[in-house]
C-alpha cells in the first residue's frame, strides 16, 4: 500500500473485508506477540500471572472436581494455562495459529516432560480429536470469527467431548463489542513494537456497524525508513447472552450456565463465561 491508499480508504470498511483478524500466523508478528504474552505490564495478549493462576485453580476445582482429565485448549497461545493444568494432573492438547507460541509451548513440554500435545493450525480447519473431558475456548476468541464459523467451532468442540464432558466459553458480552467499536481514531509512533521491528507510525481506527452488529478495527502501519504501508484489520461479532445460549444448545449441549467470571476476584467487564455439558 501507499500513503494515498489511506486517504482513499473505504469508510467504514465492510465486516471481514480487509482481513479476518490480526496476523497471528505471520512469523515475525508471531515472534513479537510472544513477548507480549509474558508481559506483566498489561493483559492485552495474555492475563497476568495471578489471574491465570486463579483461573486454573477454579477450573481444576469447580469444573473438573480435582480429577485428572483430558483437556483441549483452543487458542492455547504459548501454553500458559496448559502448563499449569498439566502440573495438576491433567493431559492437555492445545491448538493455536501462532507459530512462535506453538514452538514455545512445545519446547516447554519437551523440556519438562509434560503430557502436552500442541497442534499448529487454524481452529476453523483443524481436527480436534478426542474424546475430551473438558474443552476450553477463552479470552473472547470466538467473537473474531464469522457467525457461521463460530457456530461450527462450537459444534465441533461439543462433538469432541466425552459424554458428561464440559465446554467452557469465555466470550465478549454484546456491550463489550459495542465499546470496542467506538474508540474512534488515534495514532502513535514507536521505535519498535508489536507491528514492526523498526521505527514506525500506527494509524488506528475503529467502527461499530449497527446493522451487522460487529466492531471493526484496522491499523495502517507506516515504516519510518521507507514510508511503506501495511494494513491490518479485525472484526468482532457481537452476540446477546440469549444467542450464546442458543449456539450452545444447537451444538447439542445442556446444563448451560452464564457466569460473571472464572473464579473469585477475576471479573472482567469485557468478558463473560458460559459453561455447558454434553449429555451422557
Amino acid at each position: 500500500m501507499k500513503l494515498e491508499d489511506i486517504v482513499s480508504r473505504t469508510v467504514p470498511p465492510a465486516p471481514w473485508a480487509e482481513g479476518d483478524t490480526i496476523p497471528w500466523s505471520d512469523p515475525d508478528f508471531s515472534r513479537r506477540m510472544l513477548a507480549e504474552h509474558f508481559s506483566q505490564e498489561h493483559a492485552a495478549a495474555s492475563r497476568r500471572t495471578e489471574t491465570i493462576d486463579a483461573h486454573v485453580e477454579w477450573i481444576h476445582a469447580e469444573l473438573l472436581a480435582g480429577r485428572p482429565s483430558r483437556v483441549l485448549d483452543l487458542g492455547c497461545g504459548p501454553g500458559l494455562y496448559m502448563e499449569r493444568m498439566v502440573r495438576l494432573g491433567h493431559t492437555l492438547t492445545g491448538v493455536d495459529y501462532s507459530p512462535a507460541s506453538v514452538a514455545h509451548a512445545r519446547k516447554t513440554a519437551e523440556r519438562d516432560g509434560l503430557p502436552v500435545t500442541v497442534i499448529e493450525g487454524d481452529m476453523r480447519q483443524t481436527e480436534f480429536g478426542g474424546p475430551y473431558d473438558f474443552v476450553m475456548l477463552i479470552s473472547g476468541e470466538l467473537n473474531v470469527f464469522r457467525p457461521e464459523e463460530a457456530r461450527d467451532i462450537v459444534r465441533r468442540a461439543a462433538a469432541a467431548l466425552a459424554s458428561g464432558g464440559r465446554l467452557l466459553l469465555e466470550v465478549s458480552p454484546y456491550e463489550g463489542i459495542q465499546r470496542r467499536g467506538h474508540p474512534g481514531q488515534r495514532w502513535y509512533g514507536m521505535a519498535s513494537g508489536l507491528w514492526s521491528d523498526g521505527p514506525h507510525v500506527v494509524l488506528e481506527e475503529s467502527f461499530w456497524d449497527e446493522e451487522a452488529e460487529v466492531a471493526i478495527s484496522r491499523w495502517f502501519v507506516i515504516e519510518a525508513d521507507s514510508g511503506s504501508v501495511e494494513r491490518y484489520a479485525a472484526t468482532w461479532q457481537a452476540y446477546t447472552s440469549e444467542t450464546y445460549a442458543e449456539i450452545l444448545r444447537s451444538a447439542g449441549l445442556t446444563e448451560i450456565r452464564e457466569l460473571e467470571s472464572m473464579g473469585k476476584d477475576t471479573a472482567d467487564p469485557e468478558l463473560t463465561v458460559f459453561v455447558a455439558e454434553r449429555s451422557a
